[in-house]
């Protein structure tokens, strides 16, 4: 598998300003176009001219900061506010694209496990399988108050609710329909047989769900699931339910070890280590030499936001819309969230205590890989070694990134044996793992013809 071309996903959000703050004021940022359904269908067809795998759409359902606390610089920043519902989009780009991937992220809260399975299904339908569902539990307290709850709830526990939330959604997408329910019968005037679609009845701390499910089995049935956790809960949490985790480790060598050891985990719970596939975030700066290099940092940087960025942390920012002090240990800030960044920005600093500011400063120059692109390759290539499966490349402006990606970097990937060089037929899944539908060993499959006869 050491050789194998890497995936390639699209990070993006609904936004003006999603991870690389303040670059939606330069004139060819048109990521301020967000609004415009031409403009996302566009960068999807630039995205399939680069045989992108996905794109791949973060989302938030509040604001960071603390709960009560001044969000017009929020506002002012654009940092995730406004931004837009990707589901939305996604069956518009269904329709204007072919093979890409189109993956978002809805958060435990948001949408009850019963509607979301069935908005997903629908979409897995319309795609012809090439949903994927990032699994995520919210960071945000206003977030939490934006869904009836009083705070966030504690971190592991959120953790717990989206075990019992995919318990849910394993029920309706792999037990609720027989995989030969849907019958087509005209002349016996029989659409699906009634003995293999079966109720659910699922009953748990937080749900009561009758069932059925009301879609038939999609191409893919559950959707390719991403995760993104990085603490310790987050990692068990992926070696159980992740098909495809999102990492921002800071180097190859702690993504090595944070691989092996989800990897591990998921043997332990009976699935096999190459039932995962690791997503390392990265950001490029590619040149034809140096020169260029370093004439596109300095322009990144003259319209790089640093208080985007410190408020993007979600950790340093008081109610009255002040900062700690960047010397401020991290130990020292309470964080009921993002624990696993902060543990990787912990593990590359020797020798002394990390603050506030190395975390902030590790947003600014986020996964950042610059150089020609031959020293880019060498990079990816040393990754790859490390177990990273693909790349999710974060933009800094919008289209262009993507088109330098298309025009500088892709052919010296493809001629490395980095990158692929046409789209295997199939759905998103079978692309990636060869197979349209989850293996046995995945947790939803004990689901499969558990309801029969209900």
């Amino acid at each position: 598998m050491a050789d194998h071309p890497l995936a390639f996903n699209a990070f993006l959000m609904n936004t003006p300003s999603h991870i690389h703050h303040g670059q939606w004021r330069h004139p060819d940022a048109h990521q301020v176009e967000f609004n415009d359904l031409r403009f996302w269908v566009d960068l999807a067809r630039t995205l399939e001219q680069g045989l992108f795998d996905a794109m791949f759409f973060a989302d938030v359902t509040g604001l960071y900061g603390p709960a009560d606390g001044r969000f017009a610089d929020n506002v002012t920043e654009g940092l995730q506010i406004p931004s837009n519902d990707p589901a939305v989009l996604l069956s518009a780009l269904a329709l204007a694209t072919e093979h890409i991937g189109l993956a978002y992220t809805s958060n435990i809260m948001q949408n009850p496990p019963f509607n979301f399975a069935r908005q997903i299904s629908t979409l897995d339908h319309l795609t012809g399988g090439r949903v994927a569902w990032n699994i995520v539990t919210s960071t945000q307290e206003n977030a939490a108050r934006n869904f009836d709850l009083p705070g966030l709830v504690d971190h592991d526990a959120r953790y717990d609710w989206a075990d019992e939330y995919l318990d849910v959604l394993y029920k309706l997408w792999e037990g609720s329909w027989d995989e030969d329910a849907v019958v087509l019968d005209r002349v016996g005037n029989r659409y699906a047989d009634p003995a293999k679609v079966h109720k659910i009845h699922h009953r748990s701390a937080r749900y009561s769900v009758e069932g059925p499910h009301l879609v038939a089995p999609s191409p893919q049935r559950t959707p390719l699931l991403f995760q993104a956790g990085g603490s310790a809960r987050g990692i068990a949490f992926a070696a159980r339910h992740a098909e495809a985790v999102f990492i921002t480790t800071p180097d190859p060598d702690v993504a090595r070890e944070h691989i092996a050891t989800t990897r591990r985990l998921a043997t332990e719970l009976g699935r096999r280590p190459d039932d995962l596939r690791f997503f390392q975030g990265l950001t490029f700066v590619v040149g034809e030499d140096q020169a260029e290099v370093e004439a596109k940092l300095a322009d990144y940087e003259a319209y790089a936001s640093v208080l985007g960025y410190q408020l993007h942390t979600a950790l340093g920012t008081l109610p009255d819309g002040s900062h700690l002090p960047d010397d401020t240990p991290l130990r020292a800030i309470a964080n009921n969230g993002g624990r696993g960044h902060v543990d990787w920005v912990s593990a590359t600093v020797d020798g002394r205590e990390p603050t506030l500011g190395d975390l902030v400063n590790s947003r600014v120059r986020r996964g950042l890989v610059s150089g020609t692109p031959e020293q880019i390759a060498d990079v990816l290539a040393d990754y790859r070694d490390a177990g990273v499966d693909g790349i999710n490349v974060i933009n800094w402006r919008l289209p262009g990134t993507y088109e330098e990606f298309n025009r500088l970097l892709l052919p010296t990937l493809q001629r490395r044996g980095l990158a692929k060089l046409a789209y295997a037929p199939g759905t998103l899944r079978h692309r990636i793992f060869g197979t349209d539908r989850l293996p046995d060993r995945h947790p939803a499959a004990r689901y499969r013809g558990a309801y029969a006869g209900n």
